[in-house]
């Protein structure tokens, strides 16, 4: 396409100068605007802060619980003490795991014997030892558990 009539093919040499001096003038980047401080005081941003998202699990399989019924209680005692307990009080004495609380000695008690327990009382002896003592109810006799189990 051939350019209008009038108008020559150039611009205006001398407008072309005004505008490259004006831009020159202007310059083409702004002095960066520095933000007002109030406080004397930095504190690094915060960022973006993501959940956990494992590409695998860290353990194989769940553990399998450490303390079952066969594990709290280890043994009957059979001292004279312990024979004067069952005959007395109506009490078994079983040594069990130290880290086994009343309530786990008193289901495993339950599971192991087909007892029910009044209440359970726990001491740790000197040797490190955890002894229980557990107060059968009154439908059932300690000298009948007693044989049943063994112990005398």
């Amino acid at each position: 396409m051939a350019p209008p009539k009038g108008k020559s093919a150039k611009a205006d040499p001398k407008a072309a100068a005004l505008k490259a001096a004006k831009n020159v003038k202007k310059g083409s980047f702004k002095k960066a605007h520095l933000k007002k401080r109030y406080s004397v005081s930095f504190y690094r941003p915060k960022t973006l802060i993501k959940t956990r998202a494992p590409k695998y699990p860290r353990q194989s399989a769940a553990p399998a619980p450490k303390l079952d019924h066969f594990q709290i209680l280890k043994f009957p005692l059979t001292t004279e003490s312990a024979m004067k307990k069952i005959e007395d009080n109506n009490t078994l004495v079983f040594i069990v795991d130290t880290r086994s609380t009343k309530k786990q000695i008193k289901d495993a008690v339950k599971k192991m014997y087909d007892i029910q327990t009044k209440k359970v009382n726990t001491l740790i002896r000197p040797d490190g030892n955890k002894k229980a003592y557990v107060r059968l109810t009154a439908d059932y006799d300690a000298l009948d558990v007693a044989n049943k189990i063994g112990i005398i």
